[in-house]
């Protein structure tokens, strides 16, 4: 189990989810992974639903921005990078080819950030730590264990995301597919991966612990959810990736967890 007071610059550290029925979906995860909530206003009649796991930050879930639906993009679960800087960690990315979608702001007293999309076209965060760190959990059941990028030019997003954050890159021996663990210093980061067939052509794709891979997975159909690929064994454990009943893409992990 992974308790966390702080975060090291290039880790990592929060997902959120934006989607059409915050109502739903907070009981969606709520009954798979023994999620409880909170509701904080952010305005407007707007709240951003904490959630918590044994009492302690895991993820939050919040109305999609009128704009994405407008837009007609799905749902999403959104990755977040803690960095000392914001501002700085925009300004690199735009110079390295990104497009900075959302300029740095503050977010109350929590902390500051930025939506950025990298060059291959996926989208994260970056995340300035204040009141508030990311996860207080992580690499537990029904916690953030893992954050996946797929890419169509592996070579580009390890030269982006190197010149950015300081990543390293590992090749995983004996995988089935070219997949390359990320290294934030000494410890692992996520990976990297081509996308598979009818996936999105970029994207970050969350990873979220749990007991037993097929069970939950078989728990998402009862709620409502559907399954997308999967259960794999991979490495030290077991994924599958699934869909909640409103449209977001999430992965499942039961396994081995990093403290």
């Amino acid at each position: 189990m992974g308790e966390r007071t702080s975060y090291t610059a290039g880790t990592f550290s929060w997902v959120d989810l934006s989607t059409t029925d915050q109502p739903g979906a907070k009981q969606f995860y709520s009954e798979l992974f023994g999620w409880t909530s909170t509701d904080n206003p952010i305005g407007d009649g707007i709240v951003y639903s904490m959630m918590h796991k044994d009492g302690k930050d895991v993820a939050a879930i919040s109305p999609q921005p009128q704009q994405q639906a407008e837009a007609g993009v799905p749902p999403m679960w959104n990755n977040y990078v803690t960095v000392a800087s914001a501002d700085q960690a925009a300004t690199r990315a735009a110079e390295l080819g990104a497009n900075v979608h959302a300029p740095p702001f503050d977010v109350m007293e929590v902390g500051r950030m930025a939506v950025i999309q990298d060059p291959q076209g996926a989208f994260f965060q970056v995340w300035e730590p204040k009141a508030h760190i990311g996860a207080s959990l992580v690499n537990a059941p029904g916690s953030l264990s893992w954050n996946e990028l797929a890419s169509p030019d592996l070579d580009g997003t390890k030269s982006f995301y190197s010149a950015l954050f300081g990543w390293a890159f590992e090749a995983m021996e004996g995988s089935p597919i070219p997949y390359t663990i990320i290294k934030n210093g000494d410890r692992s980061n996520g990976g990297v991966r081509p996308p598979a067939p009818g996936e999105p052509p970029a994207y970050w794709l969350v990873y979220f612990g749990c007991e037993d891979t097929d069970a939950t997975l078989a728990k998402v159909a009862e709620l409502g959810g559907k399954k997308l690929a999967g259960p794999y064994e991979m490495g030290p454990g077991k994924i599958a990736i699934a869909i909640d009943p409103q449209g977001a893409v999430f992965a499942l992990y039961s396994g081995h967890f990093d403290d």
